[in-house]
């Protein structure tokens, strides 16, 4: 392990950094982040080594679960922040315990194939996690997004939340229950296992990358037919981009999918959420409870986070 650090300040936040999934293919992202945790006040316990990468993971299964462990047993941390997705949280699962990682009262942070963990913890122990930032994508952009930046301070720093989003084309509705989601590909993944918690009533949240229309249609429609949809009080789409149509798909794109899904999914679909892999997104408390209110102008989601750090 090597360790970042800079000179402790008043009410500085200890931040660790882990690779449970890929490697830092970006080497001065990986510098950059650093370096912007520090200037915003962190200090950086870094158990990511570079010259330990194994294939195309941050480290062997066993160093990966390492990290965390190692992340969580310092006392001087308060943030667990991922390095990057990619690949590789599924295949720890097995190996975690996530009453250790729940017993650990750290906030753990980040994103797509980060899914795996939040969902999981939840399921296992009913422990909440944050879907947001993670180090080289966004703090270790070459410009950081103030908007990012800035929202995801105010979550880890304030208990309550309101995401307003102008936005047109969706239901009118006003509901309650459990926030949670993420990855569509990754949530679809642990179906059937007892990494997928069994959330009533809840807001669903979904974000992809690279998944054209009919493949988003497919899982979706997997997650219908496995009763998991129904189940919930509304879906909110975030940004799903970065994928080619064909010319065969003749008039077969995202609008299309959607309208299909809407017509034939019995649960308000709503789509607009500023959250996936794109510059300026929100954090998102992931198993906390959540207000959905949307009209013909746009909608409001408000979370009770109470994954806050302390003053």
């Amino acid at each position: 392990m090597t360790e970042n650090t800079q000179v402790q300040k008043p009410q500085s936040i200890g931040v660790a950094l882990v690779a449970p999934g890929g490697y830092a293919n970006d080497e001065p992202a990986l510098t950059r982040g650093i370096l912007a945790l520090q200037q915003q006040g962190c200090v950086v316990y870094d158990y990511y080594d570079p010259e330990a990468k194994f294939q195309r993971f941050g480290g062997t299964d066993a160093a990966r679960v390492e990290q965390i462990y190692a992340a969580i047993d310092n006392p001087h941390v308060q943030i667990v922040l991922v390095l990057r997705g990619s690949y590789g949280m599924s295949r720890l699962l097995p190996l975690l315990d996530f009453r250790r990682l729940a017993a650990s009262k750290k906030i753990f942070v980040g994103h797509s194939d980060v899914t795996a963990l939040h969902l999981a913890l939840f399921a296992q122990t009913g422990a909440t996690s944050l879907a947001g930032p993670m180090l080289c994508s966004d703090f270790g952009a070459a410009e950081l997004s103030e908007f990012t930046m800035s929202h995801f301070w105010q979550c880890v720093r304030q208990p309550e939340q309101t995401i307003e989003v102008a936005a047109a084309g969706n239901p009118t509705l006003r509901v309650s229950g459990t926030l949670w989601g993420g990855n569509l590909a990754m949530l679809t993944h642990l179906v059937g296992t007892s990494y997928l918690p069994q959330i009533e009533d809840g807001i669903l949240f979904l974000e992809d990358i690279g998944e054209h229309p009919y493949r988003i249609e497919r899982m979706m429609l997997q997650l219908h037919y496995a009763g998991i949809l129904g189940r919930q009080q509304a879906i909110v789409l975030g940004d799903f981009s970065n994928y080619r149509l064909a010319e065969h798909d003749n008039g077969y794109d995202f609008d299309a999918m959607l309208a299909y899904l809407r017509a034939n999914i019995p649960v308000p679909i709503l789509t607009g959420l500023p959250f996936g892999h794109i510059r300026d997104k929100v954090t998102l408390p992931v198993g906390a409870q959540a207000l959905l209110h949307s009209d013909t102008n746009g909608f409001q989601l408000a979370t009770q986070n109470q994954l806050v750090l302390a003053s």
